[in-house]
């Protein structure tokens, strides 16, 4: 399918929101674990039981042959899938106080025990199902409930890092290695549809294409984020709970599906080869770090046609800057509301997804950027220097 294809394909997504639990997100490409994040070592373990407290980084497990049964591998990975309530702050109209407000459950979803040292136990799960909440209940395999609190979050690969007291924990998964998939490799669903009162309801299905790329709207813009696509049942709750091989190890974060009168069997996680780096970064930093331009933006095919007059009958495509914040590098290096911005260092540029996706992943801290810029109907080329 083409790009403009599978943008217009992408336009039927059911975009959880916290209760419905059911969107987006993530960070490229297929090959990474050795080049790219180095300090990944994939012959360690992520899955000991007992407290590591050398175990700074999440790791993959390599692959090794199964000799349990599905219901048995089920049963143990099952164990380390938790359901996660977010609560918000909600005005009260009958109290006497206006400003008097209480805590209100928003929305559920489902999270995955990974890591547990020094006390701590590590779940991850989607930003959208912990997103704007002012306390997190943990509901566990055997009953407990506890709270949780926010390691870092990222709204653009709508992936999430909590911790929790390590003694209610029995069990933690472990990771598998997501560029190993085929299409037709069995997999298994684990999460919490519909919320905690179908816990842990176990799914199966097929890898049904690897390396797919959805366009999807998050809190922090739009986004082209690398998916599993899978022929599982995913539905609203699913969302943060564990895809996993024949093996047992997890291979993706359940979260988004495709709905629609006809729509069967499309739901998406996240690869855990993509979640890795993520998932280290939140812990070692609580956010991940990314060049800063400092711009509002908007697709050119959703402008109103008043700003268009002046550009070239073929250019149809591009983004449009409708606010710069004025302590920031596009505006330092000249970049003005109302360019519109055709290409990034020669490569062309066709929507703000594909914008934030350069700047994120093609560029660093300090590098300079040369933008393709039409403005006043005339193309220029403005120079400007990136900072954190």
């Amino acid at each position: 399918m083409n790009k403009r294809g599978m943008k217009g394909f992408t336009s039927i997504l059911s975009a959880g929101v916290m209760g419905s639990a059911v969107t987006l997100a993530v960070i490229p490409n297929t090959d990474y674990i050795k080049n790219l994040f180095p300090s990944i070592e994939s012959q360690q373990s992520v899955s000991s039981q007992n407290e590591d407290s050398s175990a700074n980084k999440v790791q993959v497990q390599p692959t090794a042959a199964s000799t349990n049964s599905a219901a048995d591998m089920v049963e143990k990975v099952s164990k380390s899938v938790v359901g996660i309530v977010n609560y918000q702050e909600q005005n009260n109209r009958f109290y006497r106080n206006d400003t008097a407000s209480q805590s209100v459950e928003s929305g559920s979803g489902s999270g995955v025990i990974f890591k547990k040292t020094n006390g701590t136990a590590y779940v991850i799960t989607n930003n959208h199902v912990i997103e704007g909440a002012s306390k997190l209940e943990i509901s566990l395999y055997n009953g407990q409930k506890t709270t949780a609190e926010v390691v870092g979050a990222d709204a653009l690969t709508d992936l999430a890092v909590l911790k929790m007291d390590a003694k209610y924990v029995t069990a933690n998964a472990e990771f598998g290695d997501s560029s190993k998939l085929r299409p037709g490799d069995q997999v298994y669903a684990i999460g919490n549809p519909l919320g905690l009162d179908l816990s842990r309801t176990v799914t199966q299905g097929i890898v049904s294409a690897t390396n797919r790329t959805i366009s999807v709207s998050t809190s922090a813009g739009d986004w082209e984020t690398n998916v599993i696509q899978t022929d599982a049942a995913i539905n609203a709750g699913n969302s943060g709970g564990a895809l996993i091989n024949s093996q047992g190890q997890v291979i993706g974060i359940n979260s988004l599906k495709i709905a629609g009168t006809g729509v069967e069997g499309l739901g998406f996680a996240i690869l855990s080869n993509d979640a890795i780096p993520i998932i280290n970064q939140l812990i070692e930093n609580g956010k991940i770090n990314r060049p800063y331009l400092g711009v509002g933006l908007a697709d050119l095919e959703k402008v109103s046609q008043m700003y268009l007059q002046k550009l070239p009958d073929e250019i149809t495509e591009g983004v449009l800057i409708t606010t710069i914040d004025s302590n920031s590098s596009a505006s330092r290096g000249g970049l003005q509301e109302g360019d519109i911005i055709v290409s990034m260092n020669g490569t062309k540029i066709e929507s703000s997804s594909e914008l934030r996706k350069y700047l994120y992943t093609k560029v660093n801290f300090g590098d300079e950027i040369k933008f393709g810029v039409y403005r006043d109907g005339k193309q220029i080329t403005v120079n400007v220097k990136l900072a954190e």
